[in-house]
């Protein structure tokens, strides 16, 4: 993390000094010195946060390097706020005030360079200090796999090869697969991938399927290679060359310990040409590991196979692309399994006594079907005695602390934080910034992405957007399997993420040990002396240190009071950036706040806020202002000013049943000078300026999501003009005034090209024609269209289509899905088509349907005409549907309408009734009902269904 801290400090100084240069009168040489200062530290300092863990002479080193970087940033920003803030303020002060401000600028310039100074004395003294830490960083570099004592530590991996059988639980489910996959008839070489985090036993399960006595009678030559870190190509293939060598009863050739990569490639290529031969790689780290292996292993037709376990989606999938293979992904245990290994360590497998059972069931959610993790735990626990139940709930109530300080849980500990030491700096900060979030909450992904941009984790990179790299940030932490899916919108994007319990309090643990950032979940928690980043996560009254938060750079509050809100509002943050005020206890616009002139991120989402003051203006660094689910229904002109804001979110909805009404804002005339915006919901255009906001939407051609409310039909001529100079949008909802008023969008002839999602709601003349030329279309919702001719016909020829949600789009008694017709649909909801009697499904019709939603549809008195042939279908729900219908889908087993939809594995019907849904699950018999997948969970049942 010093890496990361250090590059983020450098890339302040290079731009303070690109920009405010000409202000420093003659104080440049001090700044320069400390960039080249930091620029020479920086080459040690990937090597030294690998040995952080290990070796506290390398510790102490980096944490003192660490504050003199943040020191020095500190020192830069508040500069730059003397330079610049003060700066423009001179212009409208009186000679007296504007003379007594310049003195007090000078004041401050000479402190903050005289503090500049000294700090640059600090990192040249620690680096001085420290010639042979300098000597280690450069034997670590030039042989990463060095075995100096000091520097490396045992691979704790390697225990997982040596269980026994008996320690083993929910493996033989898995291991079966994997060894018909391996023992399958297939002539080519093929490459079998087992992915999935650490800890969750992907060595222990090749080695089990290695091991099998059917897969050792099936091939001729093993090896089962331990990858490493920092392990070199020579080495692994050496490593391999002896062990085919020993199963082929040869010695090894001369001059193989001498050999260079290309020529022991040749060795194993010849040796393998004519074998069947089975290869192992355990843990590969990275594809270009896997590329310095994958040439020795030729591709032969005597039905070799190579299997690879690896923390990394791209990885696994890459392996298994280039050639033919298939990718396994490892699961966590289900909870039964879970608490059979929990009891079989804890108790040696005796059942849990039961005053102990509900705190260990709260530990073992904990877990979280991680088998490392559960044996590790059982192992502290096995050493407590039953009877004496407080100390159970010590380790149940301190489990972080366990963690971090227990030797028993350090091997545990150590293979979850491989895979944050394998980070590149760039994400490290990233992955750290997870531990401000409470535990168990989900994480929205864009407001992640929004927050990492204000908190300068992303870096430029040329042809992309900030929000684009934070993206890419974000998939490089799934693939390493380091973050979690926790919810997907209904076209496959992550909407909501989460982490492992157990790794959240790893890194909350080194998010507090490097200073990174300070949770506060107890009254009694108390604040470091410097705070960069506080997260406030107790309802309880939090005490406050007596002084100001200079330092602070990021808020966050969850379930605070409002006293602590006012009390924290009070502190002096001069260096704010983030402002995450999200659902606190608040209904006016703290007026302090327009004064940060950092704050980059600011967000009242689901407050009670009802105005904006016109001093919004003076937040010239701001990029998000998130107003979501608050009562802001207008902003002042002065917003106009804020000319790096990218988001803008000010809108409201109210539920009930499938009633859903949305609020906006009035936007102020001029909003086209706002060139920065990428996202603009949701603006109100209901008054006389219509055709001029519309004109001006046209001019913000940075805009990825537009969405607008109360559209006339004589609206559509100026948003349809707008709308074909977007040529960045993604996203587009437009709301008519009613559910009555026309949308007239048949002006729009050339629509932006990567559109993907699009939500209109009103009546519509006709289906506008350019939605079919929307070849990157994945997503429709239509509303309330009325149409009089069949839409299907259109829609069913767009290629990437994958959700379609139509709600009274069409007045006519029949619908038909053709042959072909859909080919990438996996979601469809059909609600109150109020004429509708019947649905014909042709054969090989949305081959790839998952989800069929039918809702109020009362002359629908039949399931759809060939819903048989939607074999990939999951998921039926039915709601406010006949209830003659209803009857024979679910309570009639013998009826052909319930032997149509048995094999579906989840049926729901449901009623609206005296305010509430009344829904239930369509029971089948066990012959009918199909079998659920291995790892497959239930989906969540959310209302009201389709239409949010």
């Amino acid at each position: 993390m010093a890496e990361s801290t250090v590059n983020f400090v450098l890339n302040k100084l290079v731009l303070f000094l690109e920009n405010e240069m000409k202000l420093l009168n003659g104080s440049q040489e001090e700044f320069i010195t400390a960039k080249e200062e930091l620029e020479r530290t920086r080459a040690f300092l990937r090597i030294a946060d690998s040995l952080e863990e290990t070796d506290e002479e390398v510790r102490v080193w980096v944490r003192q390097l660490r504050e003199c970087a943040y020191d020095l940033e500190d020192a830069v920003d508040e500069l730059k706020l003397v330079l610049t803030h003060n700066h423009e303020r001179l212009e409208w002060r009186s000679l007296r005030r504007r003379l007594s401000c310049c003195l007090r600028n000078h004041k401050a310039r000479y402190r903050l360079t005289a503090e500049i100074c000294k700090i640059n004395g600090r990192i040249k003294s620690i680096c001085a200090g420290h010639q042979r830490l300098r000597r280690k960083f450069n034997r670590a570099r030039d042989d990463p796999g060095s075995s100096n004592s000091e520097i490396t530590w045992p691979d704790p991996r390697t225990n997982a090869l040596l269980l026994d059988k008996t320690e083993l639980v929910g493996i033989e489910e898995p291991k079966k697969k994997l060894v018909d996959s391996l023992l399958q008839r297939t002539s080519g070489r093929v490459v079998i991938s087992i992915v999935g985090m650490g800890g969750l036993g992907k060595s222990t399960l090749a080695m089990q399927v290695y091991e099998d006595g059917e897969v050792r009678k099936h091939f001729s030559v093993y090896a089962f290679i331990n990858l490493s870190r920092y392990a070199k190509p020579e080495d692994l293939l050496k490593d391999m060359l002896r062990q085919i060598m020993r199963d082929m009863s040869k010695p090894m050739p001369p001059g193989a310990d001498t050999m260079n990569s290309h020529w022991l490639k040749m060795i194993i290529r010849d040796l393998l040409q004519r074998k069947r031969y089975l290869i192992v790689l355990d843990d590969v780290w990275s594809i270009r590991e896997w590329d310095a292996i994958r040439n020795a292993l030729p591709i032969n037709d005597q039905g070799s196979r190579v299997m690879i376990t690896t923390r990394d989606v791209d990885v696994a999938s890459t392996a298994c692309t280039e050639f033919y293979g298939e990718v396994y992904n490892m699961e966590p245990l289900q909870t039964d399994v879970s608490w059979e290994l929990f009891c079989r360590k804890t108790f040696q497998g005796n059942p849990c006594p039961s005053h102990l059972e509900d705190i260990c069931k709260h530990i073992l959610r904990k877990c979280d079907g991680l088998p490392l993790a559960i044996v590790a735990i059982s192992g502290v626990l096995a050493t407590k005695q039953t009877q004496r139940k407080n100390e159970w709930d010590v380790v149940c109530r301190s489990l972080p602390a366990e963690i971090d300080g227990n030797d028993k849980l350090q091997n545990l500990k150590r293979v979850l934080s491989l895979s944050f030491d394998d980070l590149p700096y760039y994400l490290k900060a990233c992955f750290l910034h997870l531990a401000v979030f409470p535990e168990g909450l989900p994480i929205e992904r864009v407001r992640l992405v929004r927050l990492w941009i204000a908190e300068g984790f992303v870096e430029r990179k040329e042809g992309k957007t900030p929000e684009e790299v934070a993206e890419d940030y974000f998939g490089e932490l799934m693939n390493r399997s380091l973050v979690q899916v926790a919810e997907t919108t209904t076209d496959g994007r992550v909407k909501s993420c989460r982490i492992h319990g157990v790794l959240r309090d790893i890194i909350a643990s080194k998010s507090k040990d490097q200073m990174f950032a300070t949770v506060v979940k107890d009254p009694n928690d108390t604040c470091p002396e410097k705070v960069h980043r506080l997260s406030i996560q107790s309802n309880q009254q939090v005490k406050l240190p007596n002084r100001s938060f200079s330092q602070l750079r990021s808020l966050y509050l969850f379930a605070v009071d409002k006293s602590f809100v006012d009390s924290i509002l009070a502190c002096g943050m001069s260096l704010l950036s983030v402002l995450d005020f999200q659902a606190a206890p608040i209904s006016k616009f703290p007026v302090q706040i327009v004064d940060w002139y950092y704050l980059k991120f600011l967000s009242f989402r689901n407050t009670e806020i009802k105005t904006i003051p016109c001093s919004i203006g003076k937040l010239q660094n701001l990029e998000t202002l998130d107003l979501k689910q608050t009562n802001v229904t207008s902003l002042p002109e002065e917003v106009l000013k804020l000319q790096r804001l990218r988001h803008l979110l000010v809108y409201r909805y109210e539920n009930v049943s499938y009633h859903c009404s949305k609020y906006g804002f009035k936007t102020p005339a001029g909003i086209g000078t706002m060139q920065s915006l990428q996202k603009l919901c949701y603006i109100e255009v209901d008054d006389e300026r219509n055709d001029m906001v519309l004109e001006e939407i046209g001019k913000l051609t940075q805009l990825t999501r537009l969405a607008i409310l109360k559209m006339r039909k004589e609206d559509g001529r100026y948003l349809c003009s707008s709308i074909a100079k977007l040529t960045s949008l993604q996203a587009m909802s437009v709301n008519a005034f009613d559910d009555n008023e026309i949308l007239d969008l048949n002006y729009l002839l050339s629509p932006p090209q990567l559109l993907q999602r699009i939500y209109l709601r009103g009546r519509l003349e006709s289906l506008p024609s350019w939605i079919a030329k929307i070849h990157g279309l994945v997503k429709l919702n239509l509303k309330w269209s009325r149409l009089k001719e069949d839409p299907l016909e259109t829609l069913q020829k767009l290629p990437n289509l994958v959700v379609l949600e139509l709600l009274q789009v069409y007045n006519g008694e029949s619908l038909c899905f053709k042959e072909k017709g859909f080919k990438k649909l996996k979601i469809l909801g059909i609600d109150y088509f109020k004429e509708l009697r019947t649905i014909d499904i042709e054969e090989d019709a949305m081959p790839n349907l998952e989800k069929l939603v039918l809702q109020r549809c009362e002359l629908l008195q039949e399931l759809p005409s060939g819903i048989e042939n939607l074999t990939k279908l999951e998921v039926l729900e039915f709601f406010d549907m006949p209830e003659e219908l209803i009857g024979r889908v679910a309570h009639y087993s013998s009826h052909e309408d319930y032997q149509k939809v048995a094999r579906v594995p989840e049926v729901y019907y449901g009623f609206w009734r005296d305010g509430r849904w009344d829904v239930q699950s369509i029971e089948r018999s066990d012959e009918a009902k199909p079998s659920p997948r291995p790892g497959e969970s239930m989906r969540t049942f959310e209302f009201p269904p389709c239409w949010k």
